[in-house]
């Protein structure tokens, strides 16, 4: 479904400067009906990881493979649903007119894309209020709508960076149980979250990444069993400090 075959991305800060390194010789697969989890601390390099999937920015070296072909076809767009960190709406849309668009770009039946709508606003408790202005929405309520909208075209492979920002308990807990039926329903999923309670409930593995390196892929317990941990946000700390240590 997905292999990053030993990827590297820098970004140019300033004319005369040294580039800063986003990853290093990057290698992972993720399987068909596989969760993965992407931690790491800010700047580790999930966002850069995300970016390259979605084909917003190309790797300086190494391969992408998606779907059995590469991030820039066209029409593996249309197999895919992301959810930003950050939904950047049109002020004067609604969540209705942003969810037919979406259905339509993908190709979705008009009776299709009605039924799924409707499906999908009254699971994320926003069908009552799909008429009014995004602008008017709370962080959480966007947020929501942009799960919504990642979702209408019942895509394969999901891409969730930071799916609980700004939800309250509520909120965070009809997500978390969304992701739970899709996971169900065999669909790939990849996502980064700082929470990482809620990456050990959801994910089959995850790639902890720091400072553009991989310094684990495997599942949660494994990660945990090899720094001795009881959870995994205390392993997480243990195996950055490690590699803080022998920099």
């Amino acid at each position: 479904m997905i292999i990053f075959q030993t990827v590297s991305k820098s970004y140019t800060q300033e004319i005369g400067t040294p580039a800063q390194t986003a990853l290093a010789n990057l290698s992972f697969s993720v399987e068909k009906g596989e969760t993965l989890g992407l931690i790491g601390a800010n700047g580790a390099g999930k966002s850069t990881s995300i970016k390259l999937l979605m084909d917003f920015i190309r790797p300086d070296t190494g391969s992408i493979h998606l779907f059995n072909g590469s991030p820039c076809t066209p029409h593996i767009r249309k197999q895919i649903g992301y959810l930003p960190e950050v939904a950047n709406f049109p002020a004067n849309l609604s969540v209705h007119d942003l969810i037919r668009f979406t259905g339509t770009t993908c190709d979705v039946p008009k009776g299709i894309l009605n039924e799924r709508s409707q499906e999908l606003l009254t699971l994320l408790d926003l069908w009552d209020v799909r008429k009014r202005p995004l602008r008017t929405y709370s962080k959480g309520m966007q947020q929501r709508a942009n799960f919504a909208i990642a979702l209408v075209n019942d895509p394969d492979l999901l891409i969730l960076d930071e799916p609980m920002s700004g939800l309250d308990p509520i909120g965070r807990k009809k997500v978390i149980d969304l992701i739970g039926q899709l996971k169900e329903a065999g669909k790939t999923i990849l996502f980064c979250s700082h929470i990482l309670e809620d990456v050990d409930r959801l994910v089959d593995n995850i790639l902890l990444l720091h400072k553009g390196k991989k310094l684990f892929h495997g599942t949660p317990h494994e990660l945990a069993a090899e720094e001795g941990a009881s959870s995994i946000a205390e392993a997480f700390v243990s195996r950055v400090n490690k590699e803080g240590i022998h920099a």
